[in-house]
């Protein structure tokens, strides 16, 4: 009795205690944007005391704002005038394009980035990995065939922001009607967490083909 208990108060605990710790890290971190404001106009040197999150709703104003300015244009004329300089400068050009590149195709509205959580047959045939679809493949990894190919994100478990990238035969998945998140919870959790349904569609069939059977020589009858 006393042992279950124990593991109750584990299953309570333990959750709330990562879930305080993580957004407290996050607050902490964009609390930083403090800096941004002169020292004597801070909630310390106005009111005697830290207001905890001020600097995240600060951050979160920031974009606001940031998002207005370059939504017209004269914003988006100062905007391009920037990056402008800043691809003129070797290292931090490729750091910034490559950034701005994912930050697009996250949040671009027709992106099949991560939105999709599929079964795909990997590392070998007979085991099926979770995967989620990223992108259309380029054009020519499906040159010269009809079949449509996607780039796919194999996770690890249980820290998923590592993994594999591989190209594969949008006809040889299985979707699972699941959603994203629930699937990152299957790996994070090693498998233990499970959504209640999770049904995985069966793969096309393959191309209709009569089956070619070995030519087998005629043999005489003996005399």
């Amino acid at each position: 009795m006393a042992r279950r208990w124990f593991f109750a108060g584990l299953l309570v605990w333990i959750p709330l205690a990562v879930t305080i710790w993580i957004v407290s890290l996050l607050i902490g971190f964009m609390d930083k944007t403090m800096l941004l404001v002169p020292k004597d106009y801070r909630p310390a040197e106005l009111l005697g005391f830290n207001i905890p999150g001020f600097g995240a709703v600060l951050a979160l104003g920031i974009v606001m704002l940031t998002g207005m300015a370059v939504a017209n244009i004269f914003g988006q004329r100062f905007l391009r005038g920037g990056e402008f300089l800043l691809n003129r400068i070797p290292l931090v050009r490729n750091i910034y394009s490559s950034v701005k590149q994912v930050v697009q195709t996250f949040i671009a509205k027709e992106s099949r980035s991560f939105r999709e959580a599929v079964l795909v047959e990997y590392p070998r045939r007979g085991l099926w990995s979770v995967a989620f679809v990223t992108a259309d493949a380029p054009p020519q990894a499906n040159e010269g065939e009809d079949e449509h190919w996607v780039t796919l994100f194999v996770p690890t478990a249980p820290n998923p922001t590592t993994g594999f990238v591989i190209l594969a035969k949008e006809s040889e998945l299985r979707a699972l009607d699941i959603r994203v998140d629930e699937a990152f919870r299957m790996v994070v959790s090693l498998g233990m967490v499970t959504p209640d349904k999770c049904r995985a569609s069966k793969p096309a069939d393959p191309v209709n083909a009569v089956p070619v059977k070995p030519d087998v020589p005629n043999q005489s009858p003996p005399p």
